[in-house]
């Protein structure tokens, strides 16, 4: 199973979400593919993900995972990967949004679903939990950064993920220009073959 996961005021209806879905649509893709829409909530998307794979390995036992995280998805995404020994895709990734949400604290909107609530010190702390301090596998991470992202700074992804095998390319920004040069490729990571058919 794959799992995309969204960024911080993203929904499944965002740049990179919608590619994806489109192009495993486009090949039959035979893996199970969810692009859950999470709360703003740390805790409450953390449980909401965890649910997905929980009930996902019910029925198909302990099958291969793949997360694909954007953003403060990458974030959630490594605890998943380290949690489950599992692969994952992390495209400019956010390092430490616990500091970035402090800039946040307060009332917000999400521009894609017109959500709003109000961000408090407790949602930073609950972030805090899903930190990882040490990448235990790194062959198991694929890294996808643009020098050119205008909300984080991807030398901080280059620190924490320095031995990690990584795309970078300058320019571009935070929604990864031109993503869909790379859905083969992150397919391929996450053990899809985009060359064969699927009936």
């Amino acid at each position: 199973m794959l799992i995309y996961i969204h960024g911080f005021n993203s929904s499944p209806e965002s740049y990179k979400a919608s590619l994806l879905e489109s192009y495993a649509s486009k090949i039959n893709m035979p893996d199970v593919l969810e692009i859950p829409a999470l709360s703003f909530d740390p805790a409450l998307a953390m449980d909401q993900l965890l649910e997905i794979i929980q009930k996902y390995q019910q029925h198909n036992g302990v099958r291969p995972l793949c997360f694909i995280g954007s953003s403060l998805g990458g974030y959630y995404a490594t605890y998943l990967a380290e949690k489950f020994d599992s692969r994952v895709v992390l495209i400019n990734p956010a390092v430490k949004p616990y500091e970035l949400f402090e800039g946040y604290l307060g009332f917000n909107r999400n521009l894609y679903t017109g959500e709003e609530y109000m961000l408090t010190m407790a949602h930073v702390e609950q972030l805090k939990k899903y930190n990882v301090k040490e990448i235990s596998k790194p062959d198991r991470y694929l890294l996808m950064l643009q020098t050119g992202d205008e909300v984080l700074d991807y030398n901080l992804a280059l620190e924490k993920y320095a031995a990690v095998p990584s795309i970078v390319e300058e320019g571009g920004g935070h929604e990864f220009s031109g993503f869909d040069r790379h859905l083969e490729t992150v397919l391929a990571f996450c053990g899809i073959n985009c060359l064969k058919t699927y009936s």
